[in-house]
């Protein structure tokens, strides 16, 4: 059994300039945002959610990403409002936003 009903890590890699990477694109903004509505919804911590930052994730060309375990679901994001969505729709309801799966 998991220690976390989901882990969640957002590639906030920072590359060389010229080199297409996730935090260009926002990454460490958006995962600060998702622990803040984690935190506000009360669900952080054992048995619920945990949502972390990570280093490359070799997904840039796809970015900005994050995955949820343990499902192993790879979503792309743009903004909050799809971060928000993939908070309600998969951490919430267990439902995989398939419009911004990858």
């Amino acid at each position: 059994m998991s220690y976390f009903k989901h882990h969640v890590f957002f590639c906030c890699n920072q590359r060389g300039e010229g080199e297409t990477c996730c935090n260009d694109a926002g990454a460490s903004a958006a995962q600060a945002y998702a622990k803040d509505r984690i935190g506000e919804l009360k669900m952080k911590g054992a048995g619920k959610v945990r949502i972390n930052r990570a280093g490359c994730l070799d997904r840039c060309d796809n970015g900005p990403v994050l995955v949820v375990y343990p499902e192993g679901v790879w979503y792309s994001y743009v903004d909050n409002e799809d971060i928000e969505e993939i908070i309600q729709e998969h951490l919430v309801h267990g439902r995989v936003v398939e419009r911004l799966r990858i």
